[in-house]
């Protein structure tokens, strides 16, 4: 039992060795909505509207107009896109309004990219570089 818990906290230091910290903070959550706040962190594969397809992920309830989020993020990974999602009625989708399209719930991107009337942001346009998301991010939601 001693010499797994040893080498697990080998290799959990050797994986945090080899991580970089992407801080995020979002701002703008309509608090007076009930659900949750939905972080997703994507490569080019889903992004923006498969969340399965997210690296990593993070939801918490809705608290405060403004929350923090935290990830390790591995230093194979050299660009990612990120989707903030006011889940208003917690059913991990983005509900859309009497259209079909748009949506109803509140969306931030990276790089303040927005839904526009051609559709959600693409990778290209959202996607931060190593060396952008080693600061920290800002994202807003905008709500419609």
């Amino acid at each position: 039992m001693k010499k797994k818990f040893i080498i697990w906290s080998i290799v959990m230091s050797i994986v945090s060795l080899n991580a970089t910290q992407l801080n995020i903070t979002v701002d703008n959550i309509n608090v007076k909505k009930a659900g949750n706040i939905a972080v997703y962190i994507f490569g080019v594969k889903g992004y923006p509207k498969v969340h399965k397809e997210a690296l990593f992920h993070q939801i918490i309830k809705v608290r405060e107009y403004k929350e923090n989020f935290t990830f390790e993020i591995e230093d194979n990974i050299k660009d990612l896109s990120i989707k903030v999602h006011h889940d208003e009625n917690s059913d991990g989708k983005v509900s859309k309004n009497w259209t079909g399209i748009y949506p109803k719930e509140g969306l931030g991107f990276s790089k303040k990219q927005e839904v526009s009337m051609f559709g959600p942001p693409n990778y290209k346009n959202s996607k931060l570089t190593l060396e952008e998301f080693q600061e920290k991010i800002n994202i807003s939601l905008i709500y419609p």
